[in-house]
Order: structure tokens, then sequence, then C-alpha cells
């Protein structure tokens, strides 16, 4: 058994047994038939170069820096953060590629 504290930016995911699905806490004791994964919440920037086309079909290129991170204050936001993001590395070429997928669809829509 051990207690487990998270830094500023970072939360607890806990599993196993006793907990219905994942339990989210900045501290909190860790039993050893549970499992504790450190996941961090602050934001990352993005930058990427969007290639559009204009109305009038004009083909040009939009630098674009956007910065995401989960919403710390919902805690439904938060715990599907958890479960999908905790266990890849935020800068990993997976996620940076599936960011950069919707990125450019919804970029696009607004050009």
């Amino acid at each position: 058994m051990s207690y487990r504290v998270a830094r500023a930016s970072e939360y607890l995911a806990i599993t196993g047994g006793g907990i219905k699905d994942i339990k989210l806490a900045k501290k909190s004791w860790v039993f050893p038939w549970q499992s504790c994964t450190v996941f961090d919440v602050s934001p990352v920037n993005y930058t990427f170069e969007v290639q559009a086309m204009s109305s009038e079909k004009l083909p040009f290129v939009i630098p674009a820096v956007f910065t995401i991170g989960p919403r710390v204050d919902d805690p439904h936001a938060l715990l599907l953060y958890a479960m999908l993001m905790s266990q890849h590395d935020k800068h990993s070429n997976h996620v940076n590629e599936l960011v950069e997928g919707v990125i450019e669809g919804e970029t696009r829509v607004l050009v």
C-alpha cells in the first residue's frame, strides 16, 4: 500500500479492485491490487501548415497553431481524457497525426 500524490499539472488515474471504473484524484492511497497511472493535463501546442483552397479555387497555406488540453473543471471530460490519452505520450506520432487530421478538416470548413 502506498500514498501517491500528483504534481500541480497532473492527476492520478486509479483502477483495480474496489473501484468501479476509473478513480481520478490528486492524492490517494493505492493498494497492491490497484493500478495507478499519472497523466499530465497541461495544454500542448500543435503547429501545422494547413493547405486550403479559397472559394475562388485559389490554393494557399495557412500557418496554424492550436493549444489543446483537457477541461479540468469538467469531471466527465477529464475522465474521458484519462481513458483515451493517459496511455499515449502527448508528443507521440499517433496523437500528433490524429490532432492534425481533426484540425485540418475543421480549418478547411472555416476557409
